[in-house]
Parts: C-alpha cells; structure tokens; sequence
C-alpha cells in the first residue's frame, strides 16, 4: 500500500537515508520539513497519509508538533523517530495522538513495517510500537 508521507527531521543524512527507505517500499514522499514549524505548516499544505517525525528539531520540538498537528486533524498518522531513550517523553507524544514510535539507529524493515502496519490499520491504534 503506497502512501503520502512527510519527512521532517532536521539532519539531511537522515532525511536522505528516509527518502531511500521509503521509495524501497513505494512510497511517495511529498516534503521534507527541516524544523517542527515546517512540520506543522507542510501536513497542513500537503495533506500526507503519515508523517515521520524527529523528536529533537528546532523551532518546534516533537511533543509541541504533535500537539499541533493533532488539533488540526485528530485522525493524522505521526510515526515518532527519536535517538532518545527518554520514554517519558515518548510516552508524552503517544498520550497526545501519536501513532507509534521508530528508535534510532533504526533499520529500513522496522521503519517499512511500521508504517505498512498503521496504513493497514484504520484505527491507528496508538498503543503499538515498533523497534
């Protein structure tokens, strides 16, 4: 199953090595947000199916894009990407709507099989993770 997917992370190797994962699985990125101020402003203009989410970005940081994105449509898929261990901070995102989380360094089949899993999934069960 294709899907619209915005990247936004603010490291160009991460975003670059996203880019190769998702056109491994046929997927369709329609923008890359360099900061979480781009994040809000580029799912409001693009309208992805899903989008993948740094935890640690300027401007606007996981938690408060989250939040954002999820007052402008409570059914937005957000796939979490963090280097962090800090599960409070994760757990903080998940309460707030996100749909699940991806750790880093993370590999091309748990980043695919994540988000083959909440596109199969209309309930977008937000209790799931997958490492």
């Amino acid at each position: 199953m294709m899907a619209k997917i915005l990247i936004a992370d603010d490291s160009d190797a991460i975003r670059l090595v996203l880019q190769d994962i998702l056109s491994i699985g046929e997927h369709d990125v329609v923008g890359e947000a360099t900061d979480g101020a781009e994040a809000v402003e580029f799912y409001k203009k693009l309208n992805p199916d899903l989008i993948l989410l740094d935890l640690a970005m300027p401007q606007k940081d996981g938690l408060t894009v989250t939040k954002e994105i999820i007052a402008y449509d409570q059914n937005a898929k957000i796939v979490l990407i963090t280097a962090s261990d800090d599960q409070k901070v994760i757990q903080n995102c998940l309460d707030e709507g996100a749909t699940s989380y991806v750790s880093k360094p993370f590999d091309f089949n748990s980043v695919l099989d994540n988000i083959k899993g909440i596109l199969e999934s209309n309930l977008g069960n937000k209790s799931g993770s997958i490492n």
